[in-house]
């Protein structure tokens, strides 16, 4: 899926944009599907433009849209997630990792180094991978409290677990002033 749609950077004209409209078919939907670890995913389209950013730079701007299967990790029941986001990589030429991995790095996420080819179905890919959600829940599905405990003996609830509150009802029973 990715040579196809690449464009070599020496071949994108320097003074009009060049656009791009990725809709993966079914059988490729299948199989991100399988890599992204998911149950499916339906109505992936990636649309936008790449522009000269300066003399030797380049901007990709797109949208992202694509309803995401997943279950639940509460009820295991399966459910969708609707994803609709602008995704915008800024391919920066001469950008080069640095010799000493100490060094800290520019913060804007945007910017890659640019290669001899753009190719707007691995920033699709990689963008989707970062925006699927790691834990989905249904609307409403709540995690509800565990207890476990041998017979005869008081389970430990989470409220056991915080000492400090304990504390506070203690004081208060002390000072009833506070």
């Amino acid at each position: 899926m990715t040579d196809s749609t690449a464009f070599k950077v020496s071949d994108l004209p320097q003074n009009r944009a060049t656009s791009f409209d990725i809709q993966p078919d079914a059988k490729v939907l299948e199989t991100l599907a399988q890599e992204l670890e998911i149950k499916g995913l339906k109505k992936l389209r990636f649309t936008g433009k790449i522009t000269a950013k300066g003399q030797r730079d380049w901007q990709l701007s797109a949208s992202l849209g694509a309803t995401v299967q997943q279950d639940c990790v509460v009820t295991l029941e399966p459910m969708s997630t609707r994803i609709d986001e602008k995704v915008e990589r800024i391919f920066v030429s001469g950008l080069s990792e640095p010799d000493d991995p100490e060094v800290e790095m520019e913060e804007d996420e945007r910017v890659e180094p640019l290669q001899d080819k753009i190719d707007p179905s691995v920033v699709m890919i990689e963008a989707l991978s970062l925006l699927i959600p790691t834990y989905p829940r249904k609307e409403g599905a709540e995690l509800g409290e565990a207890v476990y405990a041998e017979p005869g003996v008081a389970p430990m609830r989470e409220e056991d677990t915080k000492p400090f509150a304990g504390l506070a009802a203690l004081k208060k029973q002390l000072d009833p002033k506070s």
